[in-house]
């Protein structure tokens, strides 16, 4: 069977799989995040996360990464630029902004990639900049600032916003530079080999923050139950399977198309909060997701 999206482009059920499974993966990831606050330390988790999905898939990885080793040794200044931006920051403060966020809000910020994007390719990549692009910024700006002041317009005069809420805005700049890394200036090498090569730096560069953050909290991972369930989802479901569904995803339907499916993020997050967390969704979180949809659709259309 197929489906229509949009009217122009006919998709299978995989692909509508393919679509779909990243972003229920990556809701999932903010509420185990939430879950493993003050049980596990944020940027520790971030390490141990990556530490795990390196490991496993190292097996699958190493001989690709040998037999492309002149390929990744001429682009080892952009791979370490991506592991920077996207396994030591972007999880780290996604992680920290849960600490004090809410998935909900945390989801909602990251589905505002869009807006940021542009920024940094109008700036660092000299990409053309359309009326409409302008006008969907806008709307996705508006959304963000609605769930950052969670409704109440009077917070903009105080700047009284959650701390968590900023980090998860610095945490989505990080993957929007990463984003246009990835898009100007991939090596091609098969994927596990490219994801591999940006976990290692990545982790280099976390190790001796995650040092820093054990002695200074001196709270030491508490290996119990509920942390090995978390560290085994965080390690396999949105560091592996959800990255390799994605790409797929993006062969098989396009680039503009996938863009739309990161909206159902907060709405899976939303529904994770309630059945999970108790964390019912507030007025606010809608009126953010519609004014963020609609301008993600405003600087997608052609």
């Amino acid at each position: 069977m197929h489906a229509t999206i949009h009217g122009t482009r006919r998709i299978d059920w995989t692909t509508l799989f393919l679509l779909t499974f990243p972003p229920l993966s990556w809701a999932g990831n903010a509420i185990v995040g939430r879950l493993a606050a003050g049980t596990v330390p944020p940027i520790s988790l971030n390490f141990v996360r990556w530490l795990l999905a390196g490991m496993l898939l190292a097996p699958y990885a190493w001989r690709g990464v040998i037999e492309h080793r002149a390929v990744l040794r001429r682009h080892a200044g952009v791979i370490c630029a991506m592991g920077m931006l996207s396994i030591a920051s972007y999880n780290a403060l996604q992680y920290l902004a849960l600490t004090t966020s809410t998935p909900i809000n945390v989801t909602l910020i990251g589905a505002s990639t869009p807006l940021f994007l542009l920024v940094i390719g109008a700036t660092f990549f000299k990409e053309r900049v359309k009326p409409w692009h302008v006008a969907g910024a806008l709307l996705c700006l508006v959304g963000v600032g609605f769930v950052l002041v969670r409704g109440e317009l009077g917070r903009l005069a105080q700047l009284d916003f959650v701390v968590g809420d900023l980090f998860m805005v610095a945490a989505t700049i990080a993957w929007s530079a990463y984003t246009w890394l990835l898009r100007k200036q991939r090596p091609e090498v098969p994927l596990p080999v490219l994801l591999f090569a940006q976990i290692v730096p990545g982790l280099v560069a976390s190790a001796p923050v995650t040092a820093w953050e054990l002695m200074t909290l001196n709270q030491p991972l508490q290996w119990n139950g509920k942390v090995a369930a978390i560290l085994l989802y965080v390690a396999t479901i949105p560091s592996l399977l959800a990255y390799f569904a994605w790409d797929r995803a993006i062969a098989r339907a396009g680039a503009q198309l996938p863009v739309f499916f990161i909206t159902l993020t907060p709405v899976f997050a939303a529904l994770l909060s309630t059945l999970l967390l108790g964390d019912w969704p507030r007025w606010y979180h809608a009126v953010g997701l519609a004014a963020i949809g609609a301008g993600i659709w405003l600087a997608q259309r052609r």
